[in-house]
């Protein structure tokens, strides 16, 4: 069975933190790693793989930290697992028969659609929700 790691669940619970603040500035780690609770060494691995995948930008410096390389409303989660975990629901013998190779195609296909949801998307899911709690209190 095909199961997302600590490293993708840390990761977009990562970006989630950061589209909050779109447009508001940059996060240090520090305060990712809170707001998120991810222990701040694992994050700085898993941040320099989001760096390098163009997912979000980095300043340097004192005062420095991450912030998103594009909206939120343009990076679907599953951009952000496959940087982290790899290609998802992919087998491990390629030697396969023409007609499973199409299969296999038509399950990736079936995994972006899983994951079409976009940051935004959760942050507009997040807001519904704090208001559905604030109502219940």
């Amino acid at each position: 069975m095909a199961s997302i790691s600590t490293k993708g669940s840390y990761g977009l619970a990562a970006m989630y933190e950061l589209a909050l603040h779109y447009g508001q500035g940059h996060l240090q780690i520090r305060e990712i790693a809170e707001k998120a609770n991810i222990p701040q060494n694992y994050l700085e691995q898993i941040l320099a793989t989001l760096r390098k995948e163009g997912l979000i930008q980095s300043i340097r410096g004192a005062g420095g930290g991450y912030l998103l390389a594009k909206a939120p409303n343009y990076i679907p989660v599953y951009e952000i697992l496959v940087a982290l975990e790899g290609e998802l629901c992919t087998p491990a013998d390629q030697g396969f028969q023409a007609i499973l190779h199409l299969y296999w195609d038509r399950i990736r296909e079936d995994m972006r659609g899983l994951f079409h949801e976009t940051l935004q998307d959760l942050v507009d899911q997040g807001n519904a929700l704090d208001q559905q709690s604030m109502y219940f209190i």
